[in-house]
């Protein structure tokens, strides 16, 4: 197939915006033969030294998002794209079902990650699936509805978890903190991609006491908050967990997900792989706070947690924020 005179001169000059119009124009005349050509070329001049892998990851990730459903297995499938707005498994999972997409599936790590994608998403699977990816089930029953990243042509929302009111906390003196390694690296890994990626900032404070004490420790001088269940601590770290927070690449809702529970194992001191049941009932018997000390803007996470059997307390403190420049 052959390509338009003008196409070809805004390959030459890397004319990236006019690049993007062509394949909004393909897209949307479902030009799918003429979108691989395309890439054909764009993979030629970045061989010639055209700085244009910018405009082929658009491609892949409109094929991931629109292209008839073989396609967009096989987009998703040539690996990692890092100037998508999200990961090309969790978009091909917003349009699409497990179902639709497991006939064309080849990667074992690909097939894991869509469906726990499309099981958070309510699709009913059945089937093996690859453990040393995410080695935890597809879904429990007493889960909270994770908030969904929703993705468009030119844009993707990512909304978070309803917000919670707080009222004022009473905070004690600061209590003495106290090490503790393995919760440390899972709450920590809740926001790596904020950390090493982008402008986070976290504070970790681990005390003999209740929540509050653990929040005191950190240094604020206020704060507000309020007491959550489970489900709704899950929500958040899962939405901060599955963000790539201001600058950073986002992991997925399924490693959002992922991460939380291994959060709540490490907090309650479970064994991995978890069992569901028991995950819920270990995380049911701590105390769960969500808090606010009026500093933190952007990308936030704020939570607290006590274990009032064993007499700790943890609190949490990440936020991100954008900078000028471009992202990373």
């Amino acid at each position: 197939m052959i390509l338009a005179e003008e196409t070809l001169t805004a390959i030459e000059l890397a004319d990236t915006d006019a690049l993007l119009r062509v394949v909004d124009g393909m897209t949307g005349r479902r030009a799918w033969d003429e979108l691989s050509t395309l890439r054909t070329h764009l993979a030629a001049a970045v061989e010639r030294g055209r700085q244009l892998w910018g405009v082929d990851e658009h491609i892949r990730y409109r094929m991931a998002l629109e292209a008839p459903v073989e396609l967009a297995v096989a987009a998703v499938q040539e690996g990692p794209a890092r100037f998508t707005l999200g990961p090309l498994t969790e978009v091909a999972a917003h349009t699409r079902t497990f179902a639709q997409m497991d006939p064309f599936l080849t990667s074992p790590t690909d097939r894991t990650v869509i469906a726990h994608e499309r099981a958070i998403r309510g699709e009913e699977i059945a089937g093996d699936f690859d453990r040393g990816v995410f080695d935890i089930p597809l879904a429990a029953a007493w889960e909270p509805n994770y908030p969904l990243a929703e993705y468009h042509s030119d844009h993707a929302d990512f909304p978070t978890p309803d917000p919670v009111d707080g009222e004022p906390i009473e905070l004690p003196d600061d209590p003495p903190r106290i090490e503790d390694e393995p919760t440390e690296e899972a709450l920590l890994a809740l926001v790596t991609p904020w950390t090493t990626m982008s402008n986070g900032v976290t504070d970790l404070a681990i005390v003999e006491g209740d929540a509050a004490a653990a929040i005191a420790a950190l240094g604020v001088p206020a704060a507000t908050g309020a007491r959550v269940g489970l489900g709704v601590a899950l929500a958040w770290m899962a939405w901060t967990a599955a963000s790539g927070g201001a600058h950073g690449r986002r992991r997925g809702m399924a490693a959002g997900r992922f991460h939380a529970w291994s959060a709540v194992a490490a907090l309650t001191g479970l064994d991995w792989p978890v069992d569901a049941e028991e995950l819920r009932q270990a995380g049911s018997s701590l105390e769960w706070w969500l808090w606010n000390d009026g500093a933190a803007t952007g990308w936030r996470l704020q939570i607290a947690i006590h274990d009032p059997m064993d007499g700790l307390g943890w609190a949490f403190s990440a936020a991100d924020a954008r900078t000028e420049g471009p992202d990373v």
